[in-house]
């Protein structure tokens, strides 16, 4: 049974496993002070374009919004995101659990705008209310929208006058960064956000994402919020390892336009079958709508997620393209779809 559940079932690229066998008995400092960590920071900031920033490497997603979040905000402050992000519904609500609420906006398409951000800023005026400080963002969201830079510059710009960070999970943002559509670079990220993150673990690390803080008020003391929780790997170098690896020459970047290809060959399949999507996802993750009696003959062959109910006949499901995505597995997936189609 082929996988289109997530873009993490696979481990990772060869050239990963390769770099990591061949620096496994090097010995170096611990604790992210080896010396492949520190190429790879210097090598982020080059394409980040900015030498200001402070960039630590952690080990999953959750963890990184989790530490960063928390040790941004002060005990009374909260953060903002869609009523889709990850935080608010993926995280068993562990930023939450930090003592910090996440305040929801209801979207359609995973992405908020500044009004809906000043919606909730009038709502909470005095100090008997939490107090929103911090705007969360995905790109691509959890529902495989992403944002352009002229809707990223508003956010920012909104933040800026308001005094808010904005603060932006970056787990599938090479997929982002490759899609259609898109004209934002790492360039404008370090410009337009205050925080974000690179995601190697969904883009074919073993694990690792690679936070990097680009306001410096928030750049004081991290290393001791990671330590507290847990973030600080002894081991450091293994993600340093890999970070090097993915952006030595454009190695993040194809193997997300991989990604994104296998989800476009899939999108066009089922778009010429005259079904619709429950979402306009250009990245790698495809929201399409089908008939509950051709998903379930498909779930025979195939793993992937009910993502909702449509209506009585009709569901949506979460297909997931990843870096290590078969050709011929998303073709035959499309045969198989087509043959159910035509037995019916």
């Amino acid at each position: 049974m082929y996988s289109f559940k997530n873009d993490y079932s696979e481990g990772a690229h060869p050239r990963i496993l390769n770099a990591l066998i061949e620096s496994n008995l090097v010995q170096t400092e611990g604790y992210g002070e080896d010396c492949y960590t520190q190429e790879a920071v210097e090598l982020l900031k080059q394409k980040i374009n900015r030498k200001d920033v402070d960039i630590h490497l952690l080990s999953g997603g959750t963890q990184t919004n989790l530490i960063a979040i928390s040790a941004f905000l002060r005990p009374h402050e909260a953060a903002i995101a869609a009523n889709t992000g990850h935080i608010l519904v993926h995280e068993a609500g562990s930023v939450e659990a930090t003592g910090h609420k996440v305040l929801s906006i209801a979207v359609e398409d995973g992405k908020i705008t500044p009004a809906q951000i000043k919606s909730v800023l009038d709502t909470h005026t005095d100090e008997h209310m939490v107090k929103p400080k911090l705007v969360y963002i995905s790109n691509p969201t959890e529902i495989g929208s992403i944002y352009r830079k002229g809707e990223l510059e508003q956010i920012s710009g909104f933040c800026k006058e308001n005094g808010l960070i904005l603060f932006l999970d970056g787990a599938r943002l090479g997929s982002a960064l490759c899609a259609a559509g898109n004209d934002l670079t790492l360039t404008d990220l370090g410009r337009l956000t205050d925080a974000f993150y690179i995601g190697g673990t969904k883009n074919g690390a073993l694990i690792g994402e690679a936070l990097v803080i680009c306001r410096e008020s928030l750049q004081e003391d991290f290393r001791f919020h990671m330590k507290q929780k847990g973030a600080l790997l002894a081991k450091g170098r293994l993600l340093g390892v890999q970070f090097l690896e993915l952006f030595r020459d454009e190695l993040y970047f194809d193997l997300a336009k991989h990604a994104n290809k296998m989800a476009d060959l899939l999108r066009e399949a089922i778009r010429k079958e005259g079904f619709s999507f429950l979402t306009q996802s250009p990245s790698n993750q495809i929201f399409p709508i089908l008939p509950n009696r051709l998903i379930e003959a498909l779930q025979e062959i195939y793993a992937f997620y009910i993502w909702s109910k449509v209506d009585e006949a009709h569901s949506s499901i979460r297909l997931v393209t990843s870096w290590a995505t078969r050709e011929d597995a998303v073709l035959a997936f499309i045969a198989d779809m087509k043959k159910t189609l035509e037995s019916r």
